[in-house]
């Protein structure tokens, strides 16, 4: 059964105990979010009724903006409600998390369509500092979600756009040869 599936099922449980049922709420959207899921859990019959509730109101403004990768919303939302979200130390301490995901998915959206952007200019973009934009690129490089390298003098990102067209050559050259040991296999089997 689907991890979503249950929390919903727990949280159909919790009939007698509304508090419960709006932190469990509470919890399925934030490991909605932590999942990078594209699944609204509020598009759910029994979470429905309860997208409105002024205690899960937050919650679900941060997940239209996380899915909307709106880091400008999701850093207001979170300044605005900020003791409505943050009164709870499990989602207090997954909120780094959170921003980190986001942040994520800006800025490869932005850097998209480049090969060189200056990284004040992201800086700008993501509304952290550089440094912080420097470190976020590092760990993107090291996870293989950015190809490139920074130029820390110049304060550039400059982005490798063969290496697809390079890898996606490299896997049908694996896959021909493949296919020729294959192709000799069988022949040599039928002589």
């Amino acid at each position: 059964m689907h991890v979503t599936q249950l929390c919903i099922n727990h949280f159909n449980e919790l009939n007698h105990l509304p508090f419960r049922r709006t932190t469990c709420l509470k919890y399925l959207v934030l490991a909605n979010m932590l999942m990078k899921s594209g699944i609204n859990p509020f598009d759910s019959q029994e979470a429905k009724p309860y997208k409105n509730d002024p205690e899960i109101l937050a919650m679900t403004n941060l997940v239209s903006s996380y899915q909307n990768n709106d880091i400008n919303e999701f850093e207001k939302i979170l300044r605005t409600n900020r003791r409505n979200i943050m009164e709870d130390p499990f989602i207090r301490e997954h909120i780094e998390d959170l921003l980190r995901n986001i942040r994520t998915q800006v800025l490869i959206k932005l850097i998209k369509p480049y090969t060189r952007i200056h990284i004040p200019f992201i800086s700008k973009e993501l509304n952290i500092d550089v440094c912080e934009v420097e470190n976020l690129l590092v760990s993107c490089i090291l996870d293989n979600t950015v190809s490139g390298r920074i130029d820390q003098v110049n304060q550039v990102l400059e982005l490798n756009r063969e290496s697809l067209g390079s890898a996606r050559y490299n896997a049908l050259d694996k896959w021909t040869s493949h296919l020729s040991s294959l192709h000799q296999a069988v022949v040599n089997k039928m002589a």
